[in-house]
């Protein structure tokens, strides 16, 4: 059985100021203001729709959920939680800012249903937070994600690749944070440089180099595999498809099979630990469900070793727990 979310959009409304990589509306695609009504009329046509609503959570995205208007989150809250209970919809879960978590608004929300809550964490250095005028730090995501966790909550952390000033290194010691900090799930998001944002300024004016396109998949897929490690569930890895999207993009890293590349990119690492160079042709079995990520997007894993004068076969096999195993190997020097 599949998690599923209900997405309530509430773009901006709850954000103290703006980012320096942050365009609500074009993340979103939308600049609208849900209200009681709204979240009524969603929830009631998805409870219809859903086919497992006991595992299905209403999510408040867009925005910081908890630094909105009191009175507003609260008319949201008590909208969704008509929704809530036997036969209906497991919990509610939202995303806010770290420095928005405190005992009394947990204690709203552990009220009204609020089974998760997302950080938008971004980066755990704090020289990267101050150039992106995130406006916290480091120890509000650190205690804020331990709150969350004593009240029994499920913790999020969301994690963005490729800041401006971060360096690989930065991203690396991000993931090793978020690790120490035992979230349930993280969404990693490499960056995208929108119109209308001081990252997209920077940008234009050469100030801001984002890393190139390959280095950005290979930390991502390491975070990846990272996560993974730690029993850390990955729910998300690059924003959404948007038309929206597409038309503010001024650079950075935005692919609709962003994910897809980043798990063949964890494949070809594995290959190569038992694929050697003087290998002439290699047969591998993966499960059926892996099959297209060992293979690579556009089958660029076979063609890594193509280049190599390696033919590499990749097949399914029908064990599902075996992921990747080598069936066959010819050596160069075996047939010399």
């Amino acid at each position: 059985m599949s998690h599923s979310n209900i997405s309530i959009f509430v773009p901006h409304v709850g954000c103290p100021h703006m980012c320096a990589f942050c365009n609500q509306r074009t993340i979103t695609g939308t600049a609208e203001i849900p209200h009681a009504d709204d979240v009524k009329r969603v929830c009631a046509q998805a409870l219809n729709e859903v086919k497992n609503p006991s595992d299905t959570e209403i999510a408040f995205f867009g925005g910081s959920f908890t630094a909105i208007p009191r009175d507003y989150m609260l008319e949201l809250l008590s909208a969704a939680y008509d929704f809530l209970g036997e036969d209906k919809f497991k919990g509610i879960r939202l995303s806010t800012r770290p420095d928005y978590i405190n005992v009394e608004v947990l204690e709203i929300l552990k009220k009204y249903g609020v089974t998760s809550i997302e950080l938008g964490a971004q980066s755990l250095s704090d020289k990267v937070l101050t150039a992106n005028e995130r406006g916290h730090s480091s120890a509000d995501v650190a205690n804020a994600s331990k709150l969350i966790k004593e009240y029994g909550f499920e913790l999020g952390l969301q994690m963005m690749i490729g800041l401006y000033k971060s360096t690989a290194e930065d991203e690396f010691e991000t993931v090793q944070k978020i690790v120490s900090l035992s979230p349930d799930t993280v969404r990693i998001y490499p960056v995208v440089i929108l119109e209308n944002t001081k990252l997209g300024e920077l940008y234009k004016s050469g100030e801001y180099k984002p890393f190139d396109f390959d280095t950005c998949i290979d930390i991502t897929a390491r975070a990846m595999q990272s996560f993974v490690d730690n029993g850390i569930r990955v729910i998300k890895v690059g924003l959404h498809a948007s038309e929206f999207v597409e038309e503010q993009k001024l650079g950075g890293f935005y692919h609709p099979a962003l994910r897809e590349i980043c798990e063949g990119r964890i494949y070809l690492e594995k290959l190569k630990k038992i694929i050697d160079n003087n290998t002439e042709y290699a047969e591998i079995s993966v499960p059926a469900c892996n099959l297209s990520k060992a293979i690579g997007q556009k089958k660029c894993n076979v063609k890594y070793f193509a280049d190599k004068g390696i033919e590499l076969k990749i097949v399914a096999c029908k064990n599902q727990q075996e992921e990747l195993k080598l069936q066959k190997k010819i050596d160069r020097t075996a047939v010399k």
